[in-house]
Formats: C-alpha cells, structure tokens, sequence
C-alpha cells in the first residue's frame, strides 16, 4: 500500500520539476486518474471487512462554547443520543493545554497536558480534565462512534521564558525579501512545563527548535518575521506572503531531528494514552506536508492499523487543495472548502445562484474519497477570522446536500446541531455583536435517518436546472429502500426522477410537503419541493423501520 501512495506523489513531483507543465492543473488531473484507478484499493483500506455503510462525523465544538469545563461530561452524557441518530464519528476540540482555561485550544502550550496539571492558571482545560476526558472517549467508544483528536503542530504560544540568540527579520507581507541582516532578538521561546516536571515527556523546548517568531523583546514596535539562526523556512507549505510557512506564535522547525521526534512520541502517546481513531491537523498549509506522510507512517506501524486522518488546508483553489493530496500521497482527507464557499455565495445569492453550479470546483466533484464535506465550522461562523456564513434558509438545502448523496465523508457543525448564542467583536477595538445561531437538529437528524436506511446504491443526478435540483437513491440488495430528494433556492419545484420502484407510494420525510406521490409503472415521478427548501422521499413503507409514525 505504501508504494500506491509514494507513486501518486512522485507524479506530482515530476509535474513540478518540468517548466512546461502546469503543475496545479496536472495535480488535479493526477489524483483524479489515481482516485479512479485505485478506488477499490484505497477503500479496502479504510474498511477492512466489506461493507455498507454511511460514516457521519461531527465536529463537536464551536469557537465560542462555554468555558466552564463540562464539555466533556456533556459530550459522556450525548453520547448514547448521537450514536442513536446517525453520528459514527467526532471530531473533538484541541484537548491540550493552552494560554487559560478559555483558550479553545489553538493557542497551544503543551501537548502532554490534557487538563492533568495546574498550568497557566488551571488544572482543567476549557473542556473539561484529563479523566473526564478519558470518560467521555470510553462512552462514545461504547456507544460504536469514533473519536478524532484535533492536533496543532504548526506552533507553540505562552512560553515559560525568554531567550536570547540571533534571527534575521522578514517582511511580513513577503517572505522571501529579508529587511534587515541576522542580529541579537530576544524571544519568549522557552518551554519547560514546570507543573508537569517531566512527566509523560522530559523535552524542554527551546529557540532552537522554532523556525520563526513575530516578536522581539529587543525590538517591541518593529514588524517583521524573526527567522532563526541556522533555520529555514519550510518548503512544501502554501505560497502566499511568498512563503506562508509562519503562522503564528513560536513555529515550531519541523525540520529539526527532536522536533519530528517529540511529535511522533506524541502521536503515539495519545493512541496509547486515549485510544483514538484518528485526527484532524489543524493548520496544514502552513506544514511541510513531507513530515505528516512519516508522521503517519509512524504512527500507524506503532497502533499496527490506519488511522483516519484529515487535514484542514482552507483553500478555495481546487489546483492548490489537489497538490497538497498528490504531495501527501493521497493519504489524508481533505476538507471541502471549495463546497463550502459555494453553499455561502448561493445563500447569499436570494435565489439568484445557479444550483447547477453548486458542485463546481469541489473536492465533491473531483476527489469524492478523499472529501470532507462540511456546511460551516468553527472558522467560518460568526465573527472568526474565516467568517463566510452560510445563512441559516440555506442550511438545510446544503445538509441534505452533504449527507444524501454517495460522495464525500459529511461533518455536522456542533452549532447548526444544537443552535448557539454568543457575544463577542470581530477585532478588539470593534463593537460587540450578538449571535444567535439557529438549530438545525430536526431536520439534520431526518436527513441521518434517510442516510442510515436509504442512502445507498446508484445515484442518478439531475442537476439540470437552474433553482430546482435533485438526485434519486435506487438502493443495493443489503438497503433496497430508495430514495427522492429535490431542493430550490427559489420558487417551489418539481422535476420527473426514476427511483427504479414501480407503484410505490413516498412521503416527505422532512413533513414539508404531506401529500403521498406514487411512482407509475416505470419507477418514476414527479417529486416537488417547496420553495427555497428541500423535500426528501423516502418509502412510504419504509417509515415504521426509521421509527417515523407521524408525517
């Protein structure tokens, strides 16, 4: 299996080195071709034993949560309730310790304390402590779902003390144009974890094991990037600012021997440590994606089995999303950002967006297997620095759109599940804002129930209008149920879909339309949607298996 990935990415690395080719064109077209070719190998390695079945992940946090460390003995207590309506994987906030006990977990300062030690202020993280972690992963574990841990590898922030060495400052706006020459800085570069005292790792970090900093004691009021003595900036990491290597904080040298080192003890600790089924890396665009394949590698020989394992590289570029999966050998997901800015500019759009377009320039589209599908996150909600809101008419067009059709692995946004409402600014000199972010659960919980009993077998598309669209389901020997699902962004449609079920009847499971439409001789029908909504047909007897009574 390794020699399937090594050739996807030494493909693309020929693309690169001839001047001639388009290298972002030729990485699509490559890991189309390697997708194609290699479907069924790819697939018997994320499930070894055939068969049916629909994974739903959800990412269950949002960016402004409660900080009252009960997250995880609410998520202990949810468990059962997930599990039990289509839920087969989470997606779990940064559990390490950061700056405070509010910090959400990308101001990262130590990898090994999972709410364990009395650091930076708190024993508990914002979620929660060590052992009611480990709880709330031996319930879910019980309950059948998995659990993925979020990983921030790009930086550290909150250093313990300041270290004096040499750096050379860079624009902030280029990185590859160095405005001044190497000099003395001083730096908050020194990691020692006191409270911690070695336990579970004894490596202290130091300047030396930072590739860049943003700041320079010497030097408080200049603006640059403090690239370290004897460091480099990554290759392989996306090319804004000409280099887009730092980030943030201290970032971490991906380069440097004790670094790769401590990284793959830490991976190998959480398996053993927490049990977990796989992650999702925060940050990649700015990480060489050649560490993450031997991080993988490691990581996977230790636990003698493949972790699922997703990256967030945000981008709208489909040509820079295809490299980074040829680069890193097809061996991780990638989020579907490209989707996403397209359920964002439709709801956004009044009815004016062309849904025949809706599918243009995804990860759905191109590289389905290697897609995470996604309708909002913790990013794009609200007021964080991603903010692209899907507005909420849309929301149940773009779930039904991610959880019903055959491609892609779908996430749920914990605040689209659950509705959220908070106050925050979007700078600090800003005003404030109140947030209210409507629930979603009735109509994504109907959209699981379709997923779990009727979402299998061929998919014909008819995405061939330009508000009303939809795709039928005609179900396998192990799920024979089918499916109709027709959506518009504006008025009210209908369209004629083969389901492949001659005189059947078929309810709306989403009780927006209560009228039975009964399929004539040949499996088809004239199936309708309200307006700026969607309608999902299911089998009308189909309904006492999904435990539905009333319609």
């Amino acid at each position: 299996m390794a020699a399937l990935h090594d050739k996807l990415k030494q493909q693309v690395i020929e693309a690169d080195r001839d001047p001639a080719v388009n290298t972002g064109e030729a990485a699509v077209q490559l890991v189309q071709e390697w997708l194609t070719t290699h479907e069924q190998e790819i697939g018997a390695k994320a499930v070894p034993v055939p068969t049916e079945f629909n994974g739903t992940m959800m990412q269950w946090f949002h960016w402004y949560g409660e900080a009252d460390g009960q997250h995880w003995r609410r998520l202990k207590q949810a468990a059962p309730e997930l599990a039990k309506a289509g839920i087969t994987g989470l997606w779990l906030p940064p559990a390490t310790k950061g700056g405070s006990q509010w910090d959400v977990g990308y101001g990262i300062y130590d990898l090994f304390d999972l709410g364990e030690f009395d650091q930076k202020g708190t024993v508990a993280t914002k979620y929660g402590t060590r052992a009611e972690l480990e709880a709330a992963i031996v319930a879910c574990h019980a309950a059948g779902m998995q659990i993925y841990a979020d990983t921030v590898f790009n930086h550290k922030m909150w250093a313990d003390a300041a270290e004096n060495y040499a750096a050379t400052p860079y624009d902030p706006a280029n990185r590859t144009s160095a405005l001044e020459g190497e000099q003395p800085i001083q730096a908050w570069t020194h990691y020692r974890f006191d409270k911690r005292a070695g336990q579970h790792s004894s490596m202290q970090w130091h300047w030396y094991h930072f590739d860049a900093v943003d700041h320079n004691q010497l030097r408080p009021g200049y603006n640059a990037i403090w690239k370290t003595q004897g460091a480099s900036f990554e290759i392989n990491v996306d090319l804004e600012k000409g280099n887009y290597d730092y980030l943030m904080g201290c970032d971490l040298n991906i380069n440097h021997p004790e670094v790769r080192g401590e990284l793959k003890y830490w991976g190998r600790w959480m398996h053993d440590t927490l049990k977990v089924d796989g992650y999702r890396l925060d940050a990649i665009k700015h990480i060489s994606s050649d560490f993450f394949l031997d991080w993988i590698d490691d990581l996977d020989q230790h636990a003698q089995h493949a972790h699922f394992v997703v990256g967030e590289y945000w981008t709208y570029d489909l040509p820079a999303l295809s490299w980074y999966a040829a680069n890193s050998g097809g061996r991780m997901h990638l989020f579907d950002a490209p989707l996403h800015r397209n359920f964002h500019e439709a709801s956004r759009s009044g009815g004016h967006y062309d849904m025949r377009r809706l599918l243009d320039g995804s990860l759905m589209q191109t590289m389905p297997s290697l897609a995470v599908t996604l309708v909002e996150n913790h990013d794009t909600q609200p007021l964080q620095s991603l903010e692209s809101v899907v507005e909420s008419w849309f929301k149940p067009l773009a779930y039904a759109f991610i959880l019903l059709r055959d491609q892609g692995y779908p996430c749920v946004f914990y605040a689209d599940y659950y509705g959220a409402h908070y106050k925050g600014k979007k700078d600090n000199d800003g005003p404030e804002y109140e947030i209210w972010l409507t629930s979603h659960r009735f109509l994504i919980d109907r959209f699981l129930l379709a997923r779990t009993h009727c979402s299998y077998g061929p998919q014909y598309d008819y995405i061939d209008h330009f508000n009303t669209i939809g795709w039928t389901r005609l179900g396998t020997p192990g799920h024979p149920r089918a499916m109709a699902v027709l959506m518009s962004d504006g008025p009210a449609g209908k369209k004629w879909m083969e389901v492949g079920k001659r005189n059947t009847a078929f309810r709306d499971l989403t009780g927006h339309i209560r009228e039975t439409i009964t399929t004539n001789g040949d499996g088809w029908a004239e199936w309708r949607c309200p307006g700026g909504s969607v309608s999902v047909w299911v089998e009308e007897a189909a309904l006492p298996e999904m435990g539905v009574e009333n319609l």
